[in-house]
C-alpha cells in the first residue's frame, strides 16, 4: 500500500461520483476486522487519538455521553471502584484511585469500593468555591535577554505555573519531519527513524498509518498480527511528528497520525475521528458546536477535537481557525513531497504561542510583559479573542526585572532545590531517579509544643498541596512515590488522600492516584508532558557527575598512588609522569613521599608527579614512559 514517498492521508473522492475507498474507511477496516467503518470510532483499536501539548480529550463521537469503562487488568485481577467525574477534559486530568491491598472477602471489598468512589468524588467546599472568585491571575513573560524566554502564572503573588525556553534547548515536541526508517526491531514491534537530528526517532508500530504499511491488509484482522519487518522496510520515508522529546540516551518518540493544535480546534490529518472537549459540560452548547462544526466544509479524511476555548465562540472565529489549520496542513504535505529524508517539514511555534493558544483564559486579569515586541504579539492575540475584556496587556516600566519587581524570581530559584520548606515548619524533599521520583515528608519543627497527631496531620495536608504544585512547576512524570509521615487516625489518611485528589485537579497532565498504604506510602503516575524544567538551565556537574558527592583528596591520593604501584612493575619502564589535581599532588608528595621513594629505589624508575590546579578530581593522568 504504501509506497517509499510521502503519501497524503487527506485523499478525496474521484471526479466520477463514486468515489475511491477513503483512507479513512480502510483504517477503520484494517484496524476493527470490520467491513462497515460506519461505527469505527466506537472501537477500542481506532486510530489513536493524540492528547499530548495542545490537544485535547473529547467524546469522539460528539455526543457527550460517557462511554463504558474498559477493565483493565493490574496483577490478575480487576481494579474496582474506579469512577471518572461527568464532563473531565483533558486539561483537567481525571485522577483515579486504586486499590494499596489486595481485599479477599466481599464486605471488605465492597468497602473499598465505596471509600474509592467517595476519594473520586471531591468537590468543592463553598469556602473554595469563593476563594477561587477572589483569586487575582496575573501572566508575566520575561523576554529581556535573547537567550531565554520565561513565562510565569501566578495567582495572588503564588506562581501556579512556570515555562521556560532557552536558545540550547528549544522544544521539539509537535515538531513535524520528514524522516527515513533506518532500523526495524521486531522484538520491540518498532522502527527508528532518521530526523536530522543526533538521535535518531522511536517510532511505535501501532503509531503507524496503514498506509505507509507494505501488502494488502485485507487479510490482517488486527494490527497486532501484523509483521512489522513484512510490513516495512529500511528507506522507507515516512512523515512523523515528536509526542514526547528526547531523554538522555533515548531518542523521541515519534507518531505518523498527526495533529494541528488552533486555538479552537485540533486537526487531525488521516483520521475521521470527531468530538468536543469533555470539559463543556452544557448539552446546549454541545449541540450549539456540533451544529456550527457541521455547517463548516471540512475536507473528507480529516479529523478533528473542538477544543475548550470554544465555549461561547462566533461562527466566524471557528472558520478562521479552520482556514488557518488547512492551508497549515496543505503547506506541511507539500513541503513533505517536495524535501528530500531527512529534513524538518514543520516547526512549532515559540513559547509564548504555544501558551497564549493553549493556556489564555479569560480569568487571567493582567499580562505583563518587558518587550515592546512581545507586547505587540499579546496584545493581537487578545484582539481576536473573544470574552477577553477583563485582560489587560501591559509593558512592565519599573526598574528592577519584572520577575523581581513581582517577587516570583525567589520562588522560581526554589524550583531547582530539593527541599521545598513547609508554612508550618515541615517540608517536603523531592529527589528524581531514573526510575522514579521519591517525595519525603518531614515534619521539621510542626510538631514542637503542639498535638502530635494533629501536627502530623498538619504537616501532611501542606505536603499534599505543595507536592502537586512542585509536581506541575517541575513536570516531573513517570511514577512518584510520596512518603507520607504516618498517620494513627483513619480519618486524617482519608483526608490527606482528599488533599492530594483536590490538588492534583489543576493539573493538565493526566494523573493515577493509589491510597496510602499501611507504611504511609502513595504512588502516583503521571504524565510528562515536557522535559523537565531544569534541563534548559542545568547540566551535570564535571565533578561529581551527579552523583552530588566527590572522594576525597585521601582516598583519592590512594587511587592514584595504586595506579603508579600497578605501572611500574611493567618491564621496560624507566619514568611515569603523573598529572593529578593539585590537592591531591600535594598529598602525594607530603604525606607519601617515602612510598614513592621506595618505588623509585626497588624499580629503578623515576616518578614525577605535577598538580594543575584545574583539573577536575577524576582527571588525573598517569604515564608510563619506557626507556
Amino acid at each position: 500500500m504504501a509506497e517509499n514517498t510521502i503519501k497524503s492521508a487527506n485523499h478525496e473522492k474521484s471526479e466520477t461520483g463514486k468515489g475511491d475507498t477513503s483512507v479513512i474507511a480502510r483504517i477503520g477496516k484494517w484496524l476493527t476486522g470490520q467491513k462497515d467503518n460506519t461505527k469505527v470510532e466506537q472501537e477500542d483499536k481506532a486510530a489513536p487519538v493524540p492528547t499530548g501539548e495542545g490537544q485535547e480529550v473529547a467524546d469522539l463521537n460528539g455526543d457527550g455521553e460517557k462511554k463504558p469503562g474498559r477493565v483493565r487488568k493490574r496483577g490478575g485481577r480487576r481494579r474496582s471502584g474506579r469512577s471518572r467525574r461527568k464532563g473531565a477534559a483533558a486539561d483537567a486530568p481525571v485522577a483515579e484511585a486504586t486499590e494499596s491491598a489486595e481485599q479477599t472477602e466481599s464486605d471488605e471489598d465492597d468497602e473499598l469500593v465505596e471509600e474509592e468512589a467517595e476519594l473520586a468524588e471531591v468537590e468543592e467546599t463553598p469556602e473554595e468555591k469563593s476563594r477561587a472568585d477572589n483569586v487575582k491571575r496575573k501572566l508575566l513573560i520575561n523576554t529581556d535577554e535573547p537567550e531565554e524566554c520565561r513565562i510565569a502564572l501566578t495567582e495572588n503573588g503564588r506562581v501556579e505555573a512556570f515555562y521556560v525556553e532557552t536558545v540550547s534547548h528549544a522544544q521539539t515536541k509537535g515538531n513535524i519531519y520528514k524522516g527515513r526508517i533506518v532500523s526495524i526491531e521486531p522484538s520491540l514491534q518498532a522502527a527508528f527513524v532518521d530526523i536530522g537530528e543526533a538521535k535518531n526517532g522511536f517510532l511505535s508500530f501501532n503509531d503507524i498509518h496503514p498506509e505507509y504499511l507494505r501488502g494488502s491488509s485485507d487479510t490482517v484482522r488486527h494490527w497486532k498480527d501484523v509483521e512489522i519487518e513484512k510490513a516495512l522496510r529500511k528507506g522507507d520515508e515516512v512523515l512523523v511528528q515528536v509526542v514526547k522529546e528526547a531523554v538522555a540516551n533515548k531518542g523521541a518518540n515519534m507518531t505518523t497520525f498527526l495533529s494541528l493544535p488552533g486555538r479552537y480546534l485540533v486537526l487531525m490529518p488521516g483520521s475521521d475521528s470527531a468530538g468536543i472537549s469533555r470539559k463543556i459540560e452544557s448539552e446546549s452548547q454541545r449541540d450549539k458546536l456540533r451544529s456550527l462544526i457541521d455547517s463548516l466544509e471540512l475536507p473528507e479524511g480529516v479529523g478533528y477535537i473542538v477544543r475548550t476555548a470554544s465555549k461561547d465562540i462566533t461562527k466566524t472565529a471557528v472558520s478562521e481557525d479552520l482556514r488557518y489549520l488547512l492551508n497549515l496542513w496543505t503547506e506541511i504535505r507539500e513541503r513533505g513531497q517536495k524535501l528530500a529524508a531527512p529534513a524538518l517539514v514543520y516547526k512549532e511555534q515559540d513559547i509564548i504561542a504555544r501558551f497564549l493558544r493553549d493556556r489564555y483564559t479569560p480569568d487571567i486579569q493582567e499580562i505583563l510583559v518587558d518587550n515592546e515586541e512581545v507586547l505587540r504579539k499579546v496584545q493581537a492575540f487578545l484582539d481576536l479573542t473573544p470574552g477577553r475584556k477583563k485582560t489587560v496587556a501591559r509593558l512592565h516600566a519599573g526598574t528592577q526585572p519584572i520577575f523581581n519587581n513581582h517577587q516570583v524570581e525567589k520562588q522560581i530559584e526554589q524550583i531547582y532545590q530539593p527541599t521545598v520548606p513547609l508554612p508550618s515548619g515541615g517540608s517536603i524533599v523531592i529527589t528524581p531517579t531514573e526510575a522514579l521520583v521519591a517525595i519525603d515528608v518531614n515534619s521539621g519543627r510542626t510538631s514542637k509544643d503542639k498535638n502530635f497527631e494533629e501536627s502530623i496531620f498538619l504537616a501532611n495536608m501542606e505536603a499534599a498541596e505543595e507536592m502537586a504544585r512542585q509536581l506541575r512547576l517541575r513536570d516531573l512524570g513517570g511514577l512518584i512515590v510520596v512518603d507520607f509521615i504516618d498517620m494513627r487516625e483513619s480519618k486524617h489518611v482519608k483526608e490527606v488522600e482528599k488533599k492530594v485528589k483536590a490538588s492534583m485537579k489543576h493539573d493538565r497532565a493526566k494523573v493515577d492516584l493509589s491510597r496510602i498504604s499501611k507504611f504511609g506510602l502513595m504512588q502516583i503516575s503521571r504524565q510528562k508532558l515536557a522535559s523537565p524544567v531544569e534541563r534548559g538551565s542545568y547540566h551535570v556537574c564535571e565533578h561529581c557527575l551527579g552523583r552530588g558527592m566527590v572522594r576525597s583528596v585521601e582516598t583519592l591520593a590512594l587511587v592514584y598512588l595504586r595506579r603508579v604501584q600497578t605501572v611500574v612493575v611493567r618491564r621496560e619502564v624507566k619514568r611515569v609522569e603523573c598529572r593529578l589535581p593539585l590537592a591531591v599532588a600535594q598529598y602525594l608528595l607530603n604525606k607519601k613521599r617515602a612510598d614513592l621513594v621506595e618505588l623509585e629505589g626497588r624499580y629503578e624508575v623515576a616518578i614525577n608527579i605535577v598538580g594543575d590546579p584545574a583539573m577536575a578530581p577524576n582527571d588525573g593522568q598517569v604515564e608510563a614512559i619506557r626507556g
